[in-house]
């Protein structure tokens, strides 16, 4: 059984993504550019383009889902927060940044009113919220 999620633990890499994927097409561009440069031809700067064009496409891939996430992070905290905030917070849901709810996911629900009204307050970043957060709820379904 793996350990309680926390802020010090709750980051998550993509194994396939992050340390092979990325790797293997960065270590291409760099590989094909120097053949660009030790043997120039029309041929080899096509391979280099390709190369770079197919990087740029994995990071493209990978930021779409990230903020697919965001957006689903921001309706389902929206939709938390109506139900779990005071009128008076209620009315300022619309204040925060995505960012700002992306940190606030992870309040437990007695303690989100507190964390909201310090974020209004001192608009706090996402990593500040995380930081104050007391008891924490974690998430599993991250990409």
């Amino acid at each position: 059984m793996s350990a309680p999620q926390t802020y010090a633990n709750h980051r998550r890499f993509d194994p396939l993504m992050h340390f092979i994927l990325i790797p293997v097409f960065l270590v291409t561009v760099v590989a094909t550019i120097r053949h660009l440069f030790k043997f120039p031809s029309l041929h080899a700067t096509w391979v280099a383009v390709l190369a770079i064009a197919i990087l740029l496409l994995a990071l493209q891939v990978r930021g779409y889902a990230l903020k697919v996430q965001d957006r689903l992070i921001r309706l389902e905290e929206t939709l938390r927060m109506q139900r779990l905030l005071p009128p008076g917070l209620q009315t300022r849901i619309q204040e925060l940044t995505v960012k700002q709810m992306v940190g606030l996911r992870f309040a437990s629900d007695a303690e989100l009113a507190d964390r909201v009204q310090e974020v209004l307050d001192q608009n706090l970043s996402g990593e500040a919220v995380k930081k104050r957060i007391q008891t924490w709820r974690p998430d599993s379904f991250r990409v």
